[in-house]
């Protein structure tokens, strides 16, 4: 069947496995996916263990049931969100002492350990390490220092940091559930992956992922991630206060958002009503649609209006070519790129997870709620071709020791020791 990856994406409202492997044509295909309610987590983070592990238990068997063949799921790239994540700038300098070699991809991952080892606050540890753009012998603006010769490279780097508690607690459910965890990845930046063209981060673009309990912000420019922000709202919050403004059962108001929701009352029929069914011997409820639209465009401003706000702080708003680009389950909202489009002023359109996968008859892996998933896979495929690259030269320096083996100096690497296989193994 050949190397397979598997993206578990660990929600407010879901949790979705992805089993994905390389086609003959370099395209990703995803071979199974399996998914189940997710009962433990509240915006992004857990919030009981056991039924956070019953719910991945359910999402990896689905996974597996659906794959011909015994394939048993092992080691999973996970993601992760929520309130407490927050981003850092900083700049690293590595002075190389072998001045006839090349820079290599050795020389790029001792700079960024060295990341992995600044002081951080009690109770925070770094994520994830982003090279942004090289400084060789004081010459800026390098993207790719590979090759080039020099003696203090330097470099501007995007640290994710997040809260170490939050972060064990996924490590131990998932480990709970008899998996590994290969590697834990920002959510924004995997859904990135999976709607994004080349082109977009070029010219500058923002990704919105609505999900059930958080809003994730990752801005783009000239190819390089730029800024991330983690909105504790989500579309969790509309159906609350679609509950609380119709007086209904929040399954009820879900229904209701789902099928009838839009994001612009002023779309709306104002003499379209909806019948709720009344509780036991109680009559049904009368519902405008008009009325539905307004309680949910109030919220999605609000969110809309933080997303804007984000923009702005990062110091890109009039440097994106590329508008912004709606994904998540909060996305299937009618009329959102509309409002969104309103408020900001900025082209938005609609993200499927579609842009990087081989052809597929699986209508269903076409939703933005999978964009996180599915860019999981992704990001697994991304990093095996950088360990591959890096294989050959550790072997010609001497140094066998990979960027991912290396231990990042963090005391929740030092708790839990992280699994060191890549993939599924078939049995």
């Amino acid at each position: 069947m050949g190397k397979v990856i598997v993206g578990l994406d660990i929600g407010t409202t879901k949790i979705a496995c992805f089993v994905g492997r390389k086609n003959e044509h370099g395209k990703i295909e995803i071979l199974s996916m399996g998914k189940a309610e997710s009962l433990g987590v509240m915006r992004g983070m857990v919030s009981n263990i056991d039924k956070t592990i019953q719910s991945i238990a359910g999402a990896v068997e689905e996974a597996e049931s659906r794959i011909e063949g015994q394939l048993k799921i092992n080691t999973v790239n996970v993601g992760i969100a929520g309130q407490h994540i927050k981003s850092i700038q900083h700049r690293g300098i590595h002075t190389r002492t072998n001045l006839e070699s090349e820079i290599s991809q050795i020389d790029i991952d001792c700079l960024v350990d060295d990341m992995y080892k600044l002081a951080m606050p009690p109770g925070e540890e770094i994520i994830t390490v982003l090279p942004q753009e090289y400084i060789i012998d004081s010459e800026q603006g390098i993207k790719d220092p590979i090759g080039m010769s020099g003696v203090r490279l330097e470099a501007n780097f995007h640290i994710i940091t997040g809260n170490i508690g939050a972060s064990m607690n996924i490590h131990k459910c998932v480990e709970r559930s008899g998996l590994k965890v290969k590697d834990i990845i920002l959510e924004p930046i995997a859904s990135a992956d999976s709607v994004l063209t080349d082109e977009e981060k070029e010219a500058g673009v923002v990704l919105v992922d609505i999900g059930g309990g958080t809003t994730d912000v990752a801005i783009f420019h000239e190819g390089i991630i730029r800024h991330t922000a983690v909105i504790p709202f989500g579309g969790n919050v509309i159906t609350e206060d679609i509950k609380e403004g119709c007086t209904i059962m929040k399954r009820q108001a879900e229904k209701l958002k789902q099928k009838f929701g839009s994001a612009l009352a002023s779309e709306s029929q104002e003499n379209e009503v909806v019948a709720i069914p009344g509780l036991r011997g109680r009559a049904p409820k009368e519902i405008t649609i008009r009325n539905l639209a307004s309680i949910i465009q109030a919220r999605m401003e609000e969110i809309i209006d933080l997303v804007h706000y984000e923009i702005r702080n990062s110091g890109y708003e009039k440097k994106l070519i590329g508008g912004i680009v709606v994904t998540g389950g909060g996305s299937q909202l009618r009329h959102i790129t509309q409002l969104f489009e309103y408020v900001t002023g900025m082209d938005t359109r609609i993200g499927y997870p579609t842009e990087h996968l081989a052809n597929t008859n699986n209508e269903a892996i076409k939703s933005p709620m999978y964009a996180t998933g599915i860019g999981l896979v992704l990001k697994g495929f991304e990093d095996l071709e950088k360990s591959k690259k890096r294989q050959p030269e550790a072997a010609s320096t001497g140094d066998v020791k990979t960027h991912s083996e290396k231990t990042r100096g963090s005391f929740f690497d030092s708790m839990i020791q992280r699994g060191k296989t890549w993939f599924v193994d078939e049995e």
